[in-house]
């Protein structure tokens, strides 16, 4: 759903070659962060065919609570809230921020990498004061050169996914 309450038919556009998905949840500070280098990696590999698309998995993060986040951290880039947790699990994530990067082709959208953004976190409290191994930037460089998908180098550093009781 967008934060109209409508769904969300299509996250790739015409010659959109690869869907980064960022799963985040509002209260987390560490995806707070992140804003910033998400809003420049959308600038930097838009024209290059990559859509960029925020994930708010939460059951608190109700389109209202996303709407203000958005507005307060000035974020442009397409969002979803995702009520059913669907993109959850096709993308099998459980920490926030986590990305996953999917080709997209004649025959649909395939993952091609789940992972961190960078190493900036080591662990919760623990942070560099710059990342020095940007694994989300080298595994988009790879796709879109057609090279093998660098993996991350480390786990995702956040907060962990509200899971929805089944």
């Amino acid at each position: 759903m967008d934060l109209h309450g409508q769904p969300v038919r299509e996250l790739a556009g015409p010659d959109t070659r690869l869907v980064v998905l960022i799963f985040a949840a509002s209260d987390c500070p560490i995806c707070n962060r992140y804003v910033p280098e998400i809003a420049r990696l959308n600038h930097e590999y838009l024209s290059r065919g990559v859509r960029v698309w925020w994930v708010f998995p939460n059951p608190e993060d109700t389109a209202s609570v996303i709407a203000r986040h958005n507005q307060e951290f000035a974020i442009r880039e397409g969002t979803v809230l995702d009520t059913k947790q669907l993109l959850v699990h096709l993308a099998h994530i459980t920490v926030t921020p986590e990305a996953a990067i999917f080709r997209v082709d004649s025959g649909g959208m395939h993952q091609i990498y789940r992972g961190r953004v960078d190493n900036r976190y080591m662990a919760i409290g623990n942070e560099r004061p710059q990342p020095d191994h940007h694994d989300l930037e080298l595994a988009l460089d790879a796709a879109l050169a057609d090279k093998p998908i660098p993996q991350p180098a480390g786990p995702p550093v956040g907060c962990s996914v509200v899971f929805l009781q089944k």
